[in-house]
């Protein structure tokens, strides 16, 4: 049976927790002191520590270099509120968790249900770091260059706590993956990872998909629908694209954040949750901030514990690797074994890869198609490494100097389409970005004035 140790001197309180630590199947010894904390820890090594750092004799803090003698022990910091400064302190202190005072039920079970020794979460780490060394890759994410194995470690200090995570890269970098990854190093990970692309989602039908909503809401509304934070109860909840969340919603998200609750649609009761938020972007959030696409408030929420997912034009050295991972990939669902021949890995190390590790992705895909036989050749390869058809010779793209960002994007993602016959899925291979993002930016484009391409059907959404 496993054994906690709860150090609180509100004696009241603290008998209260300790009959529903019980009630969860733990044996409970309690302390109201730092003295008698050592004192318990010497009698009985604790699986988990919950404490309070405002003691008679001393800040809780001085426990945690005691418990650093305890290498199995969780601890778990009992604050009276909830805030930025609060969850930046316990990650800095090596806490797995935090509670807020006065602690709810369900809190308190969500807390227990996830006790891991550390030497666990090492141990997983441990065999991860393994199969790197082996094989190149951590998890799903595949690379050995520094800029990568510089990520590997900010997710392994990081996964065992429960911070927020905010992931800033490329699109087609591999963000959701490192999300993936800080969730199965975690304490959650026996518990739903639900990934989101807010860009994805209708902005009409957003609240009622991240925060659920009642039957009789509104209009179409049959059932009653359980939104993302009631869904992946317990696990991790991935929003992509968070600079797409609409300004309205991004206020109710950082109420979800600092109180753990939120209300359905057309509901006025008020639901608990306990789900650790990893948001990412392909913008830089601080332009976000200044555009108005991101509430300052919420990024500095977000953002306690940030990672920088490199390009890969930022990390060549990986690209051979990764290049044949997606070949063997592709040549076992496809069914057909092929290699590459000559010095077509050496031509992917010069491209730049503007779609990053997708857009490699897509052109191992094509070249693999392409090649009748068993070895891919530099004859092959599409023409130029973003083409989508061996041979065609890409008409060239004229820009006007002073042009924004978005005007070269909406010109060359028209012209893209335009050169590959209207054809989307070729147009977003070719790019590098996936079939869904290509739709978004045609609904965009069609949303500032007519249909672009003339094409009846051309902006209808993917299903």
């Amino acid at each position: 049976m496993p054994h906690a140790l709860l150090v609180d001197d509100d004696s009241d309180a603290a008998e209260t927790m300790a009959m529903l630590i019980a009630n969860e199947g733990f044996t409970v010894a309690t302390a109201g002191s730092l003295r008698e904390a050592r004192r318990q820890m010497i009698l009985q090594e604790p699986d988990i520590v919950l404490l309070d750092l405002m003691l008679p004799d001393g800040s809780g803090m001085e426990l945690f270099n005691d418990a650093k003698q305890l290498p199995n022990a969780e601890l778990v910091l009992i604050t009276g509120h909830a805030s930025l400064e609060t969850s930046i302190q316990a990650f800095r202190l090596g806490a797995a968790d935090y509670l807020v005072k006065p602690m709810s039920l369900k809190q308190l079970q969500g807390v227990l249900s996830r006790v891991t020794k550390p030497s666990a979460l090492k141990a997983v780490a441990g065999d991860m770091e393994s199969v790197l060394e082996n094989e190149g890759h951590f998890g799903a994410l595949w690379g050995r260059a520094a800029p990568m194995r510089r990520v590997y470690q900010q997710i392994v200090r990081v996964a065992g706590t429960a911070v927020s995570v905010f992931i800033t890269g490329e699109s087609g970098s591999g963000k959701e993956l490192v999300a993936r990854a800080v969730h199965d190093l975690s304490r959650r990970r026996s518990n739903p990872f639900l990934a989101v692309n807010c860009g994805a989602i209708s902005p009409h039908l957003m609240e009622s998909e991240i925060f659920g909503h009642e039957k009789g809401s509104f209009t179409g509304a049959d059932r009653q629908h359980l939104g993302f934070f009631e869904r992946t109860n317990g696990g991790t909840l991935f929003l992509d694209e968070i600079t797409e969340m609409p300004l309205d919603l991004q206020v109710k998200l950082l109420r979800v954040l600092e109180s753990g609750t939120f209300m359905r649609v057309g509901s006025t009761q008020v639901q608990e949750t306990d789900v650790r938020i990893i948001a990412a972007t392909n913008r830089n959030p601080n332009d976000a901030v200044a555009k108005g696409k991101l509430r300052e408030d919420l990024l500095y929420r977000l953002n306690v514990f940030p990672i920088h997912l490199p390009p890969l034009r930022e990390r060549i050295d990986d690209i051979p690797l990764i290049a044949r991972h997606f070949l063997v990939q592709i040549g076992e669902r496809e069914g057909a074994v092929k290699r590459f021949g000559g010095d077509v890995l050496d031509r992917f190390a010069t491209y730049r890869w503007p779609g990053n590790v997708r857009e490699l992705r897509n052109v191992v895909y094509r070249a693999y198609v392409m090649t009748p036989g068993t070895t891919i050749q530099d004859d092959c390869l599409p023409t130029g490494a973003g083409a989508a058809v061996a041979g065609a010779a890409a008409p060239t793209l004229t820009v006007r100097v002073g042009a924004t960002l978005a005007e070269v994007e909406r010109q060359l993602t028209l012209a893209t389409l335009e050169h590959l016959g209207r054809h989307k899925e070729k147009t977003a291979a070719t790019l590098g970005i996936s079939l869904k993002t290509l739709y978004n930016r045609l609904k965009e484009y069609a949303a500032e004035d007519d249909d672009p391409l003339g094409e009846p059907g051309a902006l209808d959404e993917v299903r």
